[in-house]
């Protein structure tokens, strides 16, 4: 008997999400699949029977498959099945993680699995924020200890008035693209992207984000009373009262000491692990076991000393004052062939972003459910070892190395120059050198700085800083430019990204349930002045991008064909585009609306190249003089080809001053000739005239001379070619 699904709707406004359980994933903890319109997610969530030895953290892991059938494709990799995670696959796990995480008990210690589905992609709907609340819902219905549910949505801006949930073609036109979840008392996660929009908008947008998201808990929790699964009890992780106690009262004074020194980060470590080491042989000795208890307790004791010092005194890690900005210095060029460089170094964290600036043709190519195709701004991001003194193999760029990537590019993203305006692909790489804290704004600071150094006409530069937040009960306070240390022990890390005229990019991660929107409005307020203050430290470097692109750049020209003439361009199998390339040198990219780029090292390269594909496409104009290859012969003229695929004829009589009896007498297959186009027919004949270009006629006078001579039954009018000047000479065209 097939099992009858629980379907559950949540509006909102013009649009609805469905949730249904009951049917699929049966074994799972937890499992709610969410449509909306045509597109739908799978959420399922599971948790292990027993917890993980040995650790000292929640082993929480969130995936999402992006599955192509979804949207009616086949993947386009050789095995024709789905590899690693795409990009945006990544980011969608990491934004469903962000929000869920903080509101797990901070005891549990048993393995978490969190997985979503894509079952249907409309290219309307954004499947993002459907995953968030597929998962929200999987672990509200299932057995897994966790204090939500939590609600997501999409905010969009357009014409100055919110939209809620935007579709793909939406949010074409919108200056914001936020991204929000939180619960019914407070917002937990925000992820936004926006063109200049002012500190305050962004609130308004929050506070009308988080009223939306209302509707979607309480269909949830509706869900959770009628058919959710009773919680599972577990076995919390804990350290023993007594000896944690006992660590702290010993380690507090020696903590107290070592913060007034506020040493740099390396000497810190040091100091901090050879005092955990003697706590650990005074309290443990050789029991493995109680060692990790002294660690534990040991951190507890750290965490807490570090948040009253700032909480109670002011005091930071490093001696800074709450609102005090890290050292800044920058450079740019430093990298002799790069395209540009900028060199971005506040406090202990500094990183190399460096620009290459590429064609069309070096656009990435997208193969996801989303109907964006391309991407022609591209940012990644690196995160080696060194940059924090550790040693570890070298993989492939990690979700956290995705994420700060995708986070600097789309702070960025609003100030590159259209494709129009600047028809390149720009590929940026920050190299993280060093890191104690906001590696991520640091490379939006490098990123501008390297697009500046490069040439590129950015509309405005972009500064970015990290926000902290120290909360205890209703009592708190903001920290600016955060180091690591405070970013680890802290309860938020707010990234604000921008211009002087508003906002660019924001992220916002938090450790506790939810902060209020007069928390944000201070942390922006804070920001704002930091961003400012870090931009004049940049502007000293490089106040404006530079007027010429840098010598190592490929120069693009552009030039506009008719589209049916694209063809013509490309030739058969790529021919002719291949032999202009290889005698000139350039790389030629076409657009599908016949724009042509026209990449090359040097002016000459250029001018060539653009020469040939303006011959190729150009129409027959009439009075326009013409050196063509004679094509074919007949009795009664030859053909003659005066652009390359066009031909047109020149009648026996039009081949000479003088009379002609056989057309071979004049020219042969093969010949160059210059013919002048007399007329084009009602049929889209070209008739041509050589005997024109030799008497120096004009369009008008060769059609007189024409129909006077079949009046005359061939006689010429004119007289010969010596009383004409003969040869052309003294013509009145304009080739």
């Amino acid at each position: 008997m097939t099992p009858e699904p629980k379907t559950y709707t949540a509006d909102l406004g013009t649009r609805s999400l469905v949730f249904q359980t009951g049917q699929l994933a049966g074994q799972a903890g937890g499992a709610v699949t969410v449509t909306c319109g045509e597109a739908q997610i799978l959420g399922v969530a599971t948790m292990d029977n027993q917890p993980r030895e040995g650790i000292d953290f929640l082993p929480l892991t969130v995936d999402y498959e992006e599955r192509m059938y979804a949207g009616g494709t086949i993947p386009g990799s050789f095995f024709r099945r789905e590899g690693r995670p795409t990009e945006d696959a990544i980011l969608t796990a990491r934004l469903t993680d962000r929000p869920i995480r903080p509101l797990f008990p901070k005891d549990l210690r048993n393995a978490i699995q969190v997985i979503m589905y894509s079952f249907s992609a409309d290219g309307e709907n954004p499947l993002d924020i459907l995953a968030i609340n597929a998962a929200s819902a999987a672990l509200a219905l299932s057995d897994i200890p966790w204090d939500g549910p939590i609600g997501a949505v999409r905010i969009g801006l357009i014409d100055g008035q919110f939209v809620l949930n935007p579709t793909f073609a939406e949010m074409e036109i919108s200056d914001l693209d936020l991204r929000l979840a939180g619960t019914r008392d407070a917002v937990l996660m925000v992820e936004c992207g926006a063109n200049e929009v002012s500190e305050e908008k962004i609130i308004e947008a929050v506070e009308f984000g988080h009223k939306a998201l209302l509707p979607i808990i309480e269909t949830i929790e509706e869900m959770q009373r009628q058919v959710g699964k009773p919680k599972r009890s577990y076995t919390p992780f804990a350290v023993d009262e007594d000896l944690k106690q006992r660590v702290i009262a010993r380690a507090q004074s020696p903590l107290e000491e070592l913060l007034e020194r506020a040493l740099p980060k390396a000497e810190m470590k040091a100091a901090l692990d050879a005092l955990k080491e003697e706590l650990i042989t005074e309290f443990a000795g050789e029991d493995e076991s109680l060692a990790r208890d002294v660690k534990q307790a040991f951190e507890t004791a750290y965490k807490a000393v570090v948040r009253a010092r700032i909480l109670e005194k002011g005091l930071r890690p490093d001696g800074r004052g709450l609102k005090d900005v890290r050292p800044v210095w920058c450079a740019v060029g430093t990298s002799p062939r790069a395209h540009g460089t900028g060199l971005f170094t506040r406090g202990e964290t500094q990183v190399m972003t460096l620009a290459t600036l590429g064609t069309p043709r070096d656009a990435q190519m997208l193969d996801n459910l989303t109907p964006i195709e391309t991407k022609r701004y591209i940012h990644h991001y690196n995160f080696p070892p060194f940059c924090t003194g550790e040693v570890r193999p070298l993989r492939g760029a990690s979700r956290r190395e995705i994420g700060h990537g995708a986070l600097a590019e789309r702070a960025l993203k609003p100030m590159i120059p259209s494709e129009k305006e600047f028809p390149y692909t720009l590929r940026l790489v920050s190299e993280v050198l060093s890191s104690n804290g906001s590696s991520s704004m640091a490379s939006v600071c490098g990123s501008t700085l390297a697009l500046m150094d490069t040439g590129v006409p950015i509309k405005a530069p972009v500064s970015g800083v990290a926000m902290g937040l120290i909360k205890e009960g209703e009592r708190y306070v903001i920290l600016t430019d955060i180091q690591g240390v405070e970013d680890h022990l802290g309860d938020m890390d707010f990234k604000v990204a921008g211009t002087p005229k508003g906002i660019t990019a924001l992220q916002m991660d938090i450790k506790i349930k939810g902060i209020t929107p007069q928390i944000m409005r201070e942390a922006l307020a804070q920001a704002k002045e930091a961003r400012a203050f870090i931009l004049d430290k940049m502007l000293e470097v490089i106040p404006e991008p530079r007027k010429e692109l840098k010598p190592h750049v490929p120069r693009i020209t552009t030039i506009q064909i008719p589209e049916d003439k694209i063809g013509v361009v490309i030739g058969p199998g790529g021919k002719t585009i291949r032999a202009i390339q290889d005698e000139t040198g350039a790389q030629i990219d076409i657009q599908e609306d016949g724009t042509v780029f026209i990449a090359t090292a040097d002016a000459e390269s250029a001018r060539k190249a653009r020469e040939r594909i303006e011959r190729l496409t150009e129409s027959p104009e009439v009075g326009r003089i013409y050196t063509g290859k004679v094509t074919g012969i007949k009795d009664f003229g030859a053909f003659v080809e005066i652009i390359p695929g066009t031909d047109g004829m020149v009648h026996i009589s039009q081949l000479d001053t003088r009379r002609v009896e056989h057309v071979e007498d004049v020219v042969k297959k093969g010949d160059e000739i210059t013919v002048m186009l007399t007329e084009i027919d009602e049929n889209g004949k070209l008739r041509l005239s050589r005997r024109a270009v030799l008497e120096g006629w004009t369009v008008e006078e060769a059609l007189e001379n024409d129909r006077a001579g079949k009046k005359s039954g061939g006689r010429r009018r004119g007289g010969s070619s010596e009383r004409r000047g003969g040869g052309g000479g003294g013509r009145r065209h304009r080739r």
